[in-house]
């Protein structure tokens, strides 16, 4: 089994950016939809950006958005990827010329995964979270884990409803690129909490094949 990625996504402030990092995250999250309680501006999101060491990847959240609003963050942040978590359709998504991941509603009836794939196929991966199309995530909720489910021949990332309890059981489970947290690792909306993360990230290291070693490897001395 390949090394499982980690995302912690809803980051707000400096200190949750440093904590995720502290912990081994490969990536964070910052949301640009301006209902979800984890949202941010693009001054906020450029200080925490400043802050990150590198090689920790910052992914842009969009749900639904004005293209321009997609634009204002290509031209002010440069993210190293977007993510769509809406309706948005492929010509939307290609328009911007910048790597993309599309989040996938697991809540709706009859996925087909092999679907998704051929139609966002230049994606680079595809996102599979617990919501419905058109709806925020981060509600906490896992969307049914049915031993049917084949991931797709694309990188897949595991989200919705994950914590430090069940996140070993995803990756068994569905052995995916990465996974996504965003409400597991919190106190409060938008407020992650560093002893979470880091439960978290020992839960993700239990579940693959020299995991803990990793961790003692690149734990700072």
């Amino acid at each position: 089994m390949k090394r499982v990625r980690v995302k912690i996504c809803g980051i707000t402030r400096s200190e949750d950016a440093a904590a995720a990092v502290a912990a081994g995250a490969d990536a964070i999250g910052l949301v640009f939809h301006a209902d979800s309680p984890r949202a941010i501006s693009i001054d906020q999101a450029r200080r925490i950006s400043r802050e990150l060491p590198p090689f920790v990847a910052r992914v842009a959240l969009f749900l639904e958005p004005a293209a321009a609003d997609v634009q204002a963050v290509l031209d002010q942040l440069r993210p190293d990827a977007l993510q769509f978590h809406g309706r948005e359709t492929v010509e939307f998504c290609r328009r911007f010329a910048w790597p993309y991941m599309k989040a996938v509603p697991m809540g709706e009836d009859a996925v087909d995964l092999g679907a998704w794939a051929d139609h966002y196929d230049d994606a680079q991966g595809l996102l599979l979270d617990a919501n419905r199309a058109g709806a925020a995530g981060g509600s906490g909720k896992t969307f049914d884990w049915d031993d049917r489910i084949e991931l797709p021949g694309m990188p897949t990332i595991i989200a919705g409803g994950l914590d430090a309890t069940n996140v070993g059981e995803a990756i068994t489970r569905f052995a995916p690129y990465a996974v996504d947290v965003s409400s597991g690792v919190e106190s409060a909306p938008g407020i992650k909490d560093a002893e979470r993360i880091r439960s978290f990230m020992a839960a993700v290291d239990r579940a693959q094949p020299g995991g803990e070693a990793r961790r003692e490897s690149v734990a700072p001395r």
